[in-house]
């Protein structure tokens, strides 16, 4: 099976979607891939969709904890979207889950949003 890759901004967040399998033999395409989604959107939240992802191994999972300090170093940050119960389940065996953002749709996380505003989550309360 092959690996295919697009790279697209959805509002202002930069999108990797990757459809295929994610292996040895398809690694080096990967890689290059994210450096060009690191290097294009320097400081920014990028965002890699594996939702079309059919197959994910450990090499893959090890450019991604790479990629995500890569992005760090520059000051932005690699996101992952996924629903796949089986990839997830992997992330949380390997602890990527824990190194790295995992959502289910391209959006910044909470934490994220009222940094990038310049705002804040929190809410003041008022007393009575």
């Amino acid at each position: 099976m092959e690996l295919v890759c697009s790279l697209t901004v959805l509002g202002d967040l930069p999108v990797l979607q990757a459809s295929g399998e994610i292996d040895l033999a398809t690694l080096p395409y990967f890689h290059d891939q994210l450096n060009r989604a690191i290097s294009l959107h320097v400081g920014a939240e990028v965002f890699v969709d594996l939702d079309g992802v059919t197959a994910l191994d450990d090499t893959g999972i090890g450019m991604l904890l790479g990629a995500a300090g890569r992005a760090r170093e520059h000051g932005g940050d690699l996101l992952l979207v996924c629903n796949s119960d089986r990839l997830r389940s992997r992330f949380s065996l390997t602890g990527l889950d824990r190194a790295m953002v995992v959502q289910a749709r391209v959006a910044l996380p909470r934490h994220h949003a009222g940094e990038r505003n310049g705002t804040s989550d929190r809410r003041d309360q008022k007393s009575s």
